[in-house]
This record gives structure tokens, sequence and C-alpha cells, in this order.
């Protein structure tokens, strides 16, 4: 089993930035995918963005030059930096990782961003 622990959520207005943490328990098998996924109220839950175990990186349309996504494998912990924050991306925020060996996949609890004035 994976735990994923995420923080960094809140309140922001349009335009400010927040940074999502992500920390995973343990990483069961060396090649992995950890992201980001987001649900808005009524909407499908969609891809933010990923990183790939060798450092391959992919975003959603919508979040392409406003967010970046990093890693610290010596802490096992994914980041999201989002900057030009826009109501739209108002969600709850999901950390995912995914395991190819196993084909398996871990949630997180997610985090509610809110961008709002």
């Amino acid at each position: 089993q994976v735990q994923l622990v995420e923080s960094g959520g809140g309140l922001v207005q349009p335009g400010g930035s927040l940074r999502l943490s992500c920390a995973a328990s343990r990483i069961i098998f060396s090649i992995y995918v950890m992201g980001w996924y987001r649900q808005a109220p009524g909407k499908q839950r969609e891809l933010v963005a990923y990183i790939t175990s060798d450092g391959r990186t992919n975003y959603g349309d919508s979040v392409k030059g406003r967010f970046t996504i990093s890693r610290d494998t010596a802490k096992n912990t994914v980041y999201l930096q989002m900057n030009s924050l826009k109501p739209e991306d108002t969600a709850v925020y999901y950390c995912n990782v995914y395991f190819s060996a196993s084909r398996n996949d871990y949630w997180g609890q997610g985090t509610q961003v809110t961008v709002s004035s």
C-alpha cells in the first residue's frame, strides 16, 4: 500500500499563486508516474500535470505555461506550483501515483483550491 498526503490548498485571489505538495509513504517500484488531477463541481476529473520516474512532464492544456510540476525524489514528494490562478482553476486537487509494473494506482484524499476575489 501507498499513502499519499496532500497539502497546500486554500483560498487565493485571481492572479495569485499556490504550491501543492504530495508526499508518498513509499515508492514500490522504480518506474512510476506521479501527478495531479482535479475535479470541479459537476465536472469530470481531469489531468492537471504529471511527472515520470525519468523526469518527463506533461500538462493539461488549460494549465500549460501557468503550472509547474516538480519532485524531490529523496522525499518521495511531488510539487505543483500554480501561478496566475483563475477562478476556473477552482477544484479539489488529487494526487495520484501509478506503477506500471503492478498496474496499480493510488490516490490522495484531495485538497481544495478556491480562486475567488
